[in-house]
């Protein structure tokens, strides 16, 4: 094989041109899906301390920012709940009239072209800040199933086009699928959180939604950090149940994952870059200490690189709006 002086890759980086040509990975619009949070009243514009530019939204200002989402051509948004009230069994992540399926008949009815996605836990909506019921100071898996299939059932029924349950609890993606199918929901797709780690990086997305947990931690039903091996045996079984998406979160410190996911199943892949990710680059930037710009587009290209098809992220107007300027 030739060498130096034959071999010169620098030419291939002589300028802007020259890389553009030959660059291997591309980010665009319609690889983003935007995180959204919708409570209840009228005019509520409330900013997450710890994440600036990200906002809980009563449903006519989440409107203004859907329209936003329209403009810049991002497929679609996902949607989590922040109720007014709470309690043992999450009663409003699955009452018809709950925060969520009134926002999605909202977004539907002035939007109908745009991606809803729905994110399927009870986290939100539990007194208690944990993913299921508890019996004995635990999550009950089985006895969790149900609800979290009602909840799926109901976001669909307000005209969701695809639910994503996060809550991690065994056999979930099975439970949705066959209360969907049952009720007639055959073409919902189910996009799972199907490699998702107890994590760090989810502080500033707890104050945001309001579902910290009030005793314990989630170590129970979120994997260990320290585990690659499990992510494909969870992803595995998501697939046989039922998933049609499969994701990884968090994202950044995960890249490997998502890199074996793909590999190994050439399944779609969505990599949940979280709100601790966000946050970060947000103080960073704030203190002058990075270009926001140059390291959030090389950060979604890296989730591209590793595999992802689908990125979700906070910074999806910023890119979306970063790539036009490209």
């Amino acid at each position: 094989m030739p060498t130096f002086p034959n071999i010169r890759p620098r030419r291939l980086r002589l300028n802007e041109r020259v890389r553009r040509l030959v660059r291997e990975n591309h980010v665009t619009v319609d690889d983003l899906i935007y995180p959204v949070f919708v409570t209840y009243g009228q005019g509520v514009r409330r900013e997450v301390s710890s994440m600036p530019g990200i906002y809980n939204l009563s449903i006519d200002m989440l409107l203004e920012e859907i329209k936003k989402v329209e403009e810049l051509g991002i497929p679609g948004v996902i949607v989590f709940g922040v109720p007014e009230e709470k309690d043992e069994v999450g009663s409003g992540a699955y009452h018809p009239e709950g925060i969520v399926q009134q926002a999605v008949r909202a977004i539907k009815k002035e939007y109908p072209q745009l991606l809803v996605i729905t994110d399927v836990c009870l986290c939100e909506y539990t007194s208690h800040g944990h993913c299921g019921l508890i019996k004995n100071q635990t999550v009950d898996n089985d006895a969790t199933l149900e609800l979290l299939a009602a909840t799926a059932l109901s976001h669909a029924q307000a005209g969701a086009d695809m639910v994503a349950p996060s809550d991690m609890m065994d056999g979930r993606v099975a439970a949705i699928r066959a209360k969907l199918d049952e009720a007639g929901f055959t073409d919902i797709p189910i996009m799972a959180y199907s490699a998702k780690y107890a994590s760090s990086y989810y502080g500033p997305f707890r104050e945001a939604a309001g579902s910290t947990p009030q005793f314990g931690d989630r170590k129970t039903y979120q994997m260990d950090y320290a585990n690659g091996d499990e992510a494909i045996r969870e992803t595995a079984l998501d697939i046989k149940e039922g998933a049609d998406i499969v994701m990884v979160k968090p994202a950044l410190a995960y890249m490997d994952v998502i890199r074996r996911i793909k590999e190994q199943f050439g399944y779609p892949v969505a990599a949940y870059n979280v709100s601790g990710e966000y946050a970060m680059v947000k103080a960073a930037a704030k203190l002058g200490w990075i270009n926001e710009k140059q390291l959030v587009l090389e950060t979604m290209t890296g989730f591209k690189r590793a595999g992802a098809d689908i990125i979700i992220t906070y910074h999806a107007l910023e890119v979306a709006r970063w790539l036009r300027e490209v």
